[in-house]
């Protein structure tokens, strides 16, 4: 555990016997701009963006296990560049937003977000195992609040028993997995009494910083509750490390499918050598690359966020090389609100008369043609016909 010694403030080695606790990796989380220099060799532009953060920014939280990924002294280090604070954060851009997603306009019930007809986001807690300086909820992550409790969360559970559409209920916040385990399984719970619920899913990036938290205790008490879906949060293949191997492989092992969102970040990940080399260790690990996100426009994010012209080449390069499986979708979360958009290169040359021309990811045009149908076959109406 030596590698550890460089981030955990004021431990003694003998101490270090319990940095494999999940508990003990949260009590010594770097949280100050302090901190912060004691365990890596920081740029001005770092510095003040740790005081600007601790004055008035987004709060810094970083376990020592995830630090301890990160280069001591190189600042354009992909999980630096995630987890600490710059002072570009401060600079605004176009299109950025406060609530990018529009959940303040879209909540149903204290805590309880709804953007879909049969879906709903419950936010069970604020705080977060690592804050991430491009979080899309960085306008409310780390207020004080913490966990919430089930009393508070009961109007957001009536509306879903009342809500008979909602088939799927997404546990988030914060990071559920960074909660107790007994306050966690007891939220679960309840989302699983409500009988017309058929699909929970837990929106964490514990297996990327803190896979520690996927102990035997925390499989015991949910397993009872599947279908149970975890949605995490690999950028880079340097946070596939041996430890997160084995807490995927131990979600695997306990029957938790395990989907993984890729938000696109400059600097960071976009190249399409980077996402194949990420994309091919998750499958290796039977975590399945679902999306790969547009960064949403969060105020002072700018200076993380790609183009989607830069996106779309990057997954028309990645189009071939690899197999379906390890190749997720590229989505746009519109900005407002107002749902996900699936983002495509433009493989369609020309349409028309029953004829598409398509190009092949090796540039080569090939023409489908279309089965003959009879006249007034409307295929529109046939699409949205219920069976």
């Amino acid at each position: 555990m030596s590698r550890y010694l460089v981030v955990a403030q004021g431990v003694t080695s003998s101490e270090l016997t319990n940095a494999d606790d999940w508990r003990w990796q949260l009590r010594n989380a770097v949280t100050s701009a302090d901190g912060l220099a004691r365990a890596l060799v920081l740029t001005q532009a770092e510095i003040d963006g740790a005081a600007r953060s601790e004055r008035e920014g987004l709060p810094i939280s970083i376990t020592p296990y995830y630090l301890s990924l990160a280069s001591h002294g190189d600042a354009a280090c992909p999980i630096r560049m995630q987890c600490v604070p710059t002072i570009e954060e401060a600079d605004a851009s176009p299109g950025d937003l406060d609530d990018p997603l529009g959940e303040v306009a879209h909540e149903a019930a204290p805590h309880l977000i709804q953007r879909y007809p049969d879906r709903v986001l419950l936010l069970a807690t604020d705080r977060c195992a690592v804050y991430c300086r491009f979080c899309t909820r960085s306008r409310m992550v780390g207020d004080g609040g913490g966990a919430v409790s089930l009393e508070q969360l009961a109007p957001a559970l009536d509306y879903v028993h009342a809500h008979p559409e909602i088939r799927d209920v997404i546990i988030s916040g914060g990071d559920p997995l960074a909660m107790a385990t007994d306050r966690l399984e007891r939220i679960v719970s309840a989302v699983r009494r409500i009988p017309t619920v058929e699909t929970i899913r837990l929106a964490t990036r514990v297996p990327v910083t803190l896979p520690m938290r996927i102990t035997d205790e925390l499989l015991r008490a949910l397993r009872p509750h599947h279908p149970l879906w975890i949605m995490t949060h690999f950028n880079h293949p340097r946070e596939v490390t041996n430890e997160a191997r084995a807490a995927c492989e131990r979600l695997a092992d306990a029957g938790f499918p395990v989907m993984n969102q890729t938000v696109l970040l400059r600097g960071v990940n976009d190249s399409a050598d980077v996402l194949e080399a990420l994309f091919r260790a998750l499958v290796r690990v039977r975590v399945r690359p679902y999306y790969l996100l547009q960064a949403d426009p969060v105020k002072g994010t700018g200076h993380l966020r790609t183009t989607i012209d830069e996106g779309l080449a990057i997954v028309a390069s990645l189009q071939g090389r690899l197999s379906g499986i390890a190749l997720p979708k590229f989505i746009c979360d519109t900005p407002g609100g107002f749902g996900k958009v699936p983002l495509l290169p433009d493989y369609v040359v020309h349409r028309g008369c029953g004829r598409t021309t398509l190009k092949t990811f090796r540039g080569r045009e090939v023409v489908y043609v279309d089965p003959p149908r009879g006249e007034g076959d409307n295929a529109a109406e046939r699409a949205t016909r219920i069976p």
